[in-house]
């Protein structure tokens, strides 16, 4: 017997609740078992149906999705994929969204509905199916590490030192984690990519940056990379790190076609890293599905003496894949709780 996803969709157009609707119930493992029309009428839909998934609108009247999306996960956390516009104030909105908890997020298509939609399809039933076995858990704090695991870490190297982070599903809010408590002079440039479509990841490093002490910004190709700022590969585009003279320049490229389906790739990140033996490399791999970025952190082991690998522990991953893809390889030096990795990261200088 088959053991379906139950989704409720929330949408204030009717249109969209049943475009949305057919769509999912066209895949044998989702049944749409409700609809609500704005944010007060989803938490009494919520109540009723226990959905497995909630597909959430952010712009709603009486009560947005925002407002919705907090007392869900405040209340009786629940996974939520959010449903959003492409402008300015939506790609802002979207990743408060996925700070508050939401698991993901989907575009709303535009222009000609009917053939923007199938677009739209394929990523909105994917997104479904994982967050169906995401985790959506507040995550709690952790104690530090202790302070006799220092000495296995010490690292007395005086080779310019990278730091490269890949993250996918629930890579915002583990990115808000790690960044946040950087130091503003930190000794190392940080490379990031973050799988999320164009448009998104301008407002995503925007956003950290004011939050942060270091400085974040979306990158741009030839940026010579500098301590204490991080670089995050706009969407649509790899980012890669060549030598030009005596600096270490970004490349931002569509050269390569996506790799696992990413265009920004995790794995074309870290090889550009593995070209340059003379970089000591922290590769960092946090939540996500899939698994980007375990090939290029074999290549970063085999072609250089110096990487050490950090993988986000399955505890506090919103989705335990591409850290469980790394562990695989047997190549991780670490895996610890996202509230432990800067502090690591901070120990190997």
């Amino acid at each position: 017997m088959v053991e379906y996803i139950k989704v409720l969709v929330v949408d204030d157009s009717a249109f969209m609740r049943k475009i949305i609707s057919e769509m999912l119930n066209d895949h044998p493992r989702i049944r749409v078992i409700g609809t609500a029309r704005n944010g007060k009428d989803a938490l009494t839909k919520r109540e009723e149906l226990r959905p497995d998934v909630i597909t959430l609108d952010v712009e709603m009247p009486i009560m947005n999705g925002l407002e919705t999306l907090k007392m869900i996960m405040d209340n009786d956390p629940c996974s939520v994929v959010m449903v959003s516009s492409t402008t300015k104030v939506g790609a802002e909105n979207t990743l408060l969204a996925i700070e508050y908890g939401a698991v993901d997020f989907v575009t709303k298509p535009s222009g000609a509905i009917s053939l923007d939609i199938e677009k739209v399809k394929d990523s909105l039933i994917d997104k479904i199916i994982q967050a169906s076995k995401a985790n959506v858990k507040r995550i709690n704090v952790v104690k530090p590490l202790e302070r006799k695991e220092e000495s296995k870490v010490k690292n007395k190297t005086k080779l310019k030192k990278m730091v490269a982070i890949g993250t996918s599903t629930g890579g915002p809010r583990a990115l808000k984690d790690v960044l946040t408590k950087i130091p503003a002079k930190f000794n190392a440039p940080i490379l990031i990519v973050q799988h999320m479509p164009a448009g998104f990841t301008k407002s995503l490093a925007n956003r950290l940056n004011s939050l942060s002490n270091i400085h974040v910004t979306e990158a741009k190709d030839g940026d010579i990379v500098r301590n204490g700022v991080a670089y995050i590969a706009p969407g649509g585009y790899h980012l890669a790190v060549k030598k030009v003279a005596s600096d270490y320049v970004v490349h931002i490229h569509q050269e390569e076609e996506a790799r696992r389906g990413h265009r920004p790739s995790v794995d074309v990140m870290f090889e550009s890293l593995a070209s340059l033996p003379e970089i000591e490399t922290i590769a960092v791999i946090m939540t996500g599905m899939g698994a980007d970025g375990t090939e290029g952190l074999i290549h970063l082991k085999q072609k250089t003496s110096h990487c050490y690998a950090i993988v986000e522990s399955e505890e506090s991953c919103t989705v335990y894949g591409m850290p469980k893809a790394a562990m695989q390889t047997r190549l991780v030096d670490e895996r610890v709780h996202v509230q432990q990795i800067t502090e690591r990261i901070l120990k190997r200088f």
